[in-house]
């Protein structure tokens, strides 16, 4: 059997990012989004930004990385990749000048055949119809719409006139409001009016010499509407369904809608199933502009961008997760347990399968040579991306260690080191633009050693990665016949760039032995048309709750995962519909499902 675990483990390359607005400062993350993923030729691809390159792979769970040729648009955003035909077709956004587009027979090795482009476009999507027909769409924006138009497939040229396809109604639609939680309404023309006219005396410009164009995208500055963007297109079974992300990549409830038509440019309508990639919650949320692929034997796939936006609002990684259609023809993505270990196997998988093991570290009690102020052991084991464990030191002697309280039959751990504020000179040399940055392009390593124990005092070796050669910051490793261990200690520490080393996230996973959860007690009420709240009485044999919802009983396809009872506000509902709710209780030895019901 083979298993993963999101984020996908890959190497993810550090970003410089020049905002000019910093006055030469540097903001430096690692950084991975948007991920466009195709099959070709029976092996598996990921285009994401800025990457300089391409990560591939023959069974969807062991992706190496691959340098992609420098004359690629490689610190473009939003690479689109599509098969036509013999041919796989690359391009990436640029609103400053026309985009030209590249095609290859053969990724890896090239060549690349570059088309000369005709307009400028951001998030481009291009789609190939069973006709043969290609269409193509784009957009990213708070102010205009997901664009589409049809192209000459052998030119790439538009024919006709582009059509506004999906434009943001965050009104109405509640997982496309802004902020966390999809907690702050869009401003009125007062509120904006206001803020613009405070935005200009603050920076001493009058608005006389702002240019027209320009002052559409000041304005959107602050009018918190939503960006519509990250359009990507499937058809299934004789209908179209135009995909798109909202409401901004640097919050949690990023997450990627679907509109569905009966032809490629539209009219479509909001399908039933919305959002359909939704992960609020967890250790990593986020589940936002990506792209949905089928798989050799037939099972669907969506592959997102996930948030940390900590050092950089655009500090992100990518995820994985089953997908597919209904017997009603609603697209859906399963994220109930999505960054816990997933298995993959080589028929015709159930996409709603729960988990093979249960989250173990959650909460536990954690120690460690030393700590940072602020950054104490137990960070660690908070489930929270966004904050971390650091040691004192950068010494190879530092160590972290996860007491799980007793021992378990651990079978998977999952390492996820964090960067605190680097502060280094550039390796290279900043390229100029509105998005100024370098992307290193040297090979890091890190560095580690795993080792478990039943008593704390007789330790074991679970893996020793000491002198790895790879730059791996959410590793998992896999023990399919398990092995009893109470402590987990991670020693041997060695990161990119010398850091003092930052542990995020020392998960474990497995199987406990005693009882499941009790069934939990909730009651849920709509606060508004797109508003529910979600009270959860505590209970003490659990870890944490996963809050379902959905169109039907039998259409829970949206979830929120926490691990505190009490009150949650879900901010993800559509005005008008109907909705089902039901609470999941979960521990260290499985699953309890709640019941379900109306909301009123």
């Amino acid at each position: 059997m083979k298993y993963y675990c999101n984020p996908i483990n890959v190497n993810y390359r550090y970003q410089f990012n020049a905002d000019p607005r910093l006055h030469g400062q540097l903001q430096i993350c690692r950084e991975a989004a948007d991920p466009s993923m195709i099959c070709f030729q029976g092996r598996y691809y990921i285009f994401a930004s800025m990457t300089l390159g391409v990560w591939v792979s023959d069974d969807l769970v062991n992706w190496e990385n691959r340098r992609l040729p420098a004359s690629l648009p490689l610190y473009d955003y939003a690479p689109d990749v599509r098969v036509l035909g013999d041919w796989v077709y690359f391009c990436a956004s640029n609103r400053d000048h026309a985009c030209d587009r590249w095609r290859t027979k053969d990724i890896l090795n090239g060549p690349y055949e570059r088309i000369e482009g005709d307009f400028p476009f951001w998030d481009p999507n291009l789609f190939v119809d069973d006709d043969g027909r290609v269409y193509f769409y784009w957009g990213c924006s708070n102010q205009t719409p997901i664009y589409g138009v049809e192209l000459d497939p052998k030119t790439m040229q538009p024919v006709g006139e582009r059509k506004e396809l999906v434009f943001g109604d965050p009104w109405h639609i509640g997982y496309e409001r802004y902020g966390e939680d999809n907690s702050i309404l869009p401003a009125t023309e007062a509120e904006i009016d206001a803020r613009y006219k405070a935005f200009h005396e603050a920076q001493g410009i009058p608005e006389s010499m702002v240019p027209e164009e320009v002052k559409p995208l000041i304005r959107g500055m602050f009018s918190n509407r939503p960006y519509i963007e990250g359009a990507w297109m499937d058809k299934h079974c004789g209908k179209y369904y135009l995909q798109y992300a909202a409401p901004g990549t640097q919050f949690n409830t990023y997450s990627d809608g679907v509109y569905v038509g009966e032809g490629p440019l539209g009219p479509f309508r909001l399908a039933g199933n919305n959002p359909y990639s939704y992960k609020p919650g967890g250790f990593l949320p986020g589940a936002g502009h990506g792209s949905t692929m089928q798989d050799e034997q037939g099972n669907w796939w969506h592959t997102a961008t996930m948030r940390i936006s900590v050092n950089h609002d655009f500090e992100r990684r990518v995820g994985l997760w089953p997908a597919g259609f209904d017997a009603d023809g609603e697209l859906f993505c399963n994220q109930r347990y999505g960054d816990w270990p997933m298995t993959l196997s080589g028929f015709r998988q159930d996409a709603w399968r729960e988990p093979a093991w249960m989250l173990l570290s959650a909460g536990k009690a954690a120690s460690a040579s030393s700590a940072a102020p602020g950054h104490e052991p137990e960070k660690a084991t908070e489930e929270n991306v966004r904050s971390w464990w650091r040691a004192a030191t950068n010494g190879r002697g530092e160590w972290l260690c996860v007491d799980l309280g007793k021992a378990f039959d651990v079978y998977a751990v999952q390492i996820n080191f964090a960067d605190d504020k680097l502060d280094i000179p550039c390796p290279g040399e900043i390229r100029p633009g509105s998005q100024a940055r370098y992307i290193e392009e040297a090979d890091h390593v890190t560095q580690w050693k795993l080792e478990g124990s039943a008593d704390g005092e007789n330790w074991f070796v679970i893996e020793d990665k000491s002198n790895a050669e790879t730059d791996l910051s959410h590793d998992l490793i896999v023990r399919e016949k398990g092995f009893a261990a109470r402590y987990l200690r991670l020693s041997d520490m060695a990161v990119p760039y010398g850091q003092k080393p930052c542990v995020s996230g020392l998960r474990a996973f497995g199987l406990g032995e005693g009882d499941k959860p009790a069934v939990p007690a909730f009651t849920a009420e709509r606060d508004s048309g797109i508003d529910m709240t979600v009270s959860i009485e505590p209970q003490t044999d659990t870890v944490g709750y996963n809050i379902l919802f959905g169109s039907s009983p039998e259409k829970l396809y949206h979830s929120a995962m926490t691990f505190a009872p009490g009150k949650h506000r879900i901010g993800a509902l559509i005005d008008g519909r109907d909705y089902f709710v039901r609470v999941d209780a979960f521990n260290e030895n499985g699953i309890t499902e709640g019941s379900c019901i109306k909301l009123a």
